[in-house]
């Protein structure tokens, strides 16, 4: 999959190498920088970061040119870069994405960029100690193959005939695996504004004090949030969230501290839970009296239905928190934004601990 990233953007470069040979001698990206109708470009991954860009431009007084990349509802962890998209990347002045296993395509892509004065921000590296390891909690079903690294079953097992020593490295390569959905938490959140405010800095020094201007303002928005969230958690009458679904929100309820079980991880690749998952949940909503089951955005519900009738009562409620992975160009149109979903995540949440 490399090699063929790499033969990709090797193509793609030599193309608009060709095509800017053809037109006037005097186009280099020093002149487009300071062309006023050009301005400046900015790519993002997801909607998060998108929006997060657009609340530190403001009124975008350096003309900015922002670019959200998964915009059609792909999920973030089966996404792969158009040709188009790898050129835009090579090409902009501030390039944002999460980290994690999700992105390896990125440092393909990177390797190859036009623009050597790129500023990238990686959310994962940004955030260092506060990101989390994946954890699998009680009843949480794992994936039948959760070694993504290995492709061929006999290559596998020729890897472990030298023992434990052999087998040891090759699980100290691999490291652990990072939960990635470090934008469902508002404190994050405030983190990654300012690092995106102090790039804008950079790339555009004489807007510099709008910037930090727009980026305090925007933060003690998502500060005042996360005093309701606390305010809410405070006053709930239950502490425990129960998903029968991925489960993409521990550091949302790790920042409450909130307790959970889920049916997946939330990066797992698993639609089917087994017989045991769905008994173990059903029987923790009797247990702790829970009045709710969640789910993440989507519309297969099954997992979540089929763990509310097993239970005693089969009367609980099924909430939907959403985790912004799929948000489209179409909603941002229509006016949805990080905070209108944090918002709405409140009012689900109140609901869920009643």
């Amino acid at each position: 999959m490399k090699k063929i990233l790499c033969t990709l953007i090797a193509a793609i470069l030599v193309a608009g190498c060709l095509s800017a040979c053809n037109s006037e001698k005097n186009t280099t990206a020093v002149n487009a920088k300071e062309n006023d109708n050009k301005g400046i470009k900015i790519v993002t991954t997801i909607f998060p970061e998108y929006d997060w860009v657009m609340n530190v431009l403001g009124d975008n007084p350096g003309n900015a040119e922002v670019t959200m990349l998964l915009d059609n509802g792909v999920d973030l962890h089966s996404y792969q870069p158009t040709a188009d998209d790898i050129l835009k990347i090579s090409s902009c002045d501030l390039f944002i994405y999460v980290g994690g296993e999700s992105d390896e395509w990125v440092e393909d892509a990177l390797k190859e960029a036009v623009n050597k004065d790129m500023i990238v921000i990686d959310l994962l590296d940004e955030l260092g100690d506060s990101v989390k390891e994946e954890e699998i909690v009680e009843g949480m079903q794992e994936e039948d193959e959760h070694d993504h690294h290995h492709e061929d079953g006999d290559e596998d097992e020729h890897e472990h005939e030298d023992g434990d020593e052999h087998e040891h490295e090759h699980e100290e390569e691999e490291g652990p695996e990072y939960d990635e959905h470090v934008w469902l938490s508002l404190r994050n959140a405030a983190s990654l504004v300012n690092s995106i405010e102090g790039a804008m800095e950079k790339i555009d020094a004489a807007n510099a004090g709008t910037y930090k201007a727009n980026a305090s303002a925007y933060t003690d928005k998502l500060n005042a949030l996360d005093e309701e969230y606390k305010k809410a958690v405070a006053e709930g009458s239950k502490d425990t969230l129960l998903f029968g679904d991925r489960f993409p929100f521990r550091y949302l309820t790790d920042d409450y501290g909130l307790k959970y079980y889920a049916a997946f991880v939330g990066c797992s690749a698993e639609s089917e839970a087994d017989f045991e998952t769905i008994m173990f949940l059903s029987d923790k909503i009797n247990e702790l009296s829970l009045n709710s089951v969640m789910t993440i955005e989507g519309k297969d519900h099954r997992i979540a239905e089929t763990v509310v009738q097993n239970t005693s009562s089969k009367d609980q409620n099924i909430l939907t928190l959403d985790s912004m992975q799929s948000t489209t160009s179409a909603d941002v149109k229509s006016g949805t934004t990080y905070l209108s979903v944090m918002e709405s995540n409140l009012n689900v949440l109140k609901e869920a601990l009643k």
